[in-house]
């Protein structure tokens, strides 16, 4: 079995260098040991990443490749990946350059994929902090995202932690819409057509991936700004996927129900603590978002690299 894990980074020499020792600690217990290469795509027209890659290559147990997409981007640089790692292979995945992998990790993507025959495999992503936050940020359990019991069927996934059939990528040509170079959700919006087309995407509780949270996103600000960026997204995608009155109608409706819900929980929440008022306004960011991707505006999260 060929399989190529796909990495897309851009001015993270530490956070690569975890991720690769990380993928270097794989081992296999479930499923054979297959032909494993590393595909990095640096997305830094200087090519700093592949510097790196040249110089732990040796001590790494796998084939490690690197290439440089000079277009800024993630979509344009996922898609690099996907031309870059041709189409002899069975499965690629894909994992962020600011996670690790738990051993055990591609192994029961692949057991999961088998289990139940599936065109898409994605597994959860634990928040880990290198550092002290606040209070209300565990309490809050913000950086903590949703799991489901293995085989869980999902209309949607991301590429933080996911493997993917080398058919449904061949199929589905072109796959990361180049149109959100900056904004993000270029993965929401291919795994959303994945979903309409018919394939089966499921859940692998225990394919586990640590993303490493730095200081710069542990905080409210970057928290709002995230939820409104999400909100933008997910109206984005439906009104794109279907763009008829009825959808954006419908988009319009529960970001404007979702605002007056939230604007009139804030009293409630000032009673249960800090972290539930930051929650309640994080759903109000979120819904507003919801607004503003009815009309094709986008937000340019990415302009900013967030170090790890």
């Amino acid at each position: 079995m060929r399989v190529a894990v796909c990495i897309i980074t851009c001015q993270r020499p530490e956070g690569l260098k975890r991720l690769l020792n990380g993928l270097n600690q794989l081992n296999f217990k479930h499923c054979k040991t297959p032909k494993l290469e590393i595909i990095v795509v640096d997305n830094d027209d200087h090519g700093s990443a592949c510097e790196l890659c040249q110089q732990i290559s040796s001590q790494i147990q796998w084939t490690l490749k690197c290439y440089v997409e000079p277009r800024r981007g993630i979509p344009f640089a996922r898609n690099k990946a996907i031309a870059c790692a041709g189409k002899d292979l069975d499965f690629l995945a894909f994992i962020d350059d600011d996670e690790v992998p738990q051993p055990s990790w591609l192994d029961e993507l692949l057991r999961v994929q088998s289990l139940y025959n599936a065109d898409v495999v994605s597994g959860p992503v634990l928040p880990y902090f290198n550092q002290s936050v606040p209070d209300w940020i565990t309490k809050g359990k913000f950086f903590e995202r949703s799991r489901y019991s293995t085989g869980h069927l999902l209309k949607g996934a991301a590429t933080n932690n996911v493997l993917i059939r080398t058919e449904v990528l061949q199929k589905m040509e072109p796959c990361f819409d180049e149109r959100l170079a900056l904004s993000g959700g270029s993965d929401w919006h291919f795994f959303r057509r994945v979903s309409h087309a018919g394939y089966k995407i499921v859940w692998a509780n225990d394919a586990l991936v640590d993303e490493w949270i730095p200081a710069s996103r542990a905080n409210l600000v970057w928290l709002l700004k995230r939820s409104y960026r999400l909100g933008i997204t997910e109206s984005f995608c439906e009104v794109d996927l279907d763009p008829s009155f009825a959808v954006r109608a419908i988009c319009i409706f529960k970001g404007i129900r979702r605002i007056i819900k939230g604007t009139l929980s804030i009293p409630l929440s000032v009673i249960w603590g800090k972290h539930e008022v930051f929650r309640t306004l994080r759903y109000i960011y979120h819904s507003a978002g919801m607004l503003v991707g009815v009309t094709g505006k986008k937000y340019q999260e990415y302009q900013k690299i967030h170090q790890v």
